[in-house]
């Protein structure tokens, strides 16, 4: 069964070049590890909650932008395999050379996800 990584990242809003430069690097290397897809999304509408927000949740600052990603992997195991494999292969990190000067790492949020539904649009054909 499919198995989806979900990200949310605070990311300098000056800086969204060099984010999806890290993001194509990254997609490299996750793409050999076994993920069958990617998005990165940068943060268009995404308002400012009074009780909880996407803002709120990763205390974005004044300069930065919202940035939702997912990984769409085989199965859990390969995405755990992955994670664990990039803790020694120095590749992750030359991928992200200034990364904390970009986003926040301690400010994002990530987790695991079982799909339960999934649905696709029919395109007609003619």
């Amino acid at each position: 069964m499919a198995y989806v990584q979900g990200f949310l990242a605070p990311v300098k809003t000056a800086r969204k070049e060099e984010y999806r430069q890290i993001a194509e690097k990254s997609w490299e290397l996750f793409a050999e590890y076994g993920a069958l897809s990617s998005c990165e999304a940068w943060g268009d509408d995404v308002p400012d909650g009074e009780v909880t927000s996407f803002p709120m949740a990763v205390k974005k600052e004044e300069d930065e932008t919202v940035v939702l990603s997912w990984i769409i992997w085989p199965d859990k195991s390969t995405a755990d395999a992955c994670m664990s494999k990039m803790q020694d292969d120095p590749r992750w990190e030359a991928a992200m050379p200034n990364a904390d000067e970009v986003f926040s790492m301690k400010r994002m949020i990530f987790g695991g996800f079982e799909p339960m539904l999934e649905k696709h649009a029919v395109t007609a054909t003619v």
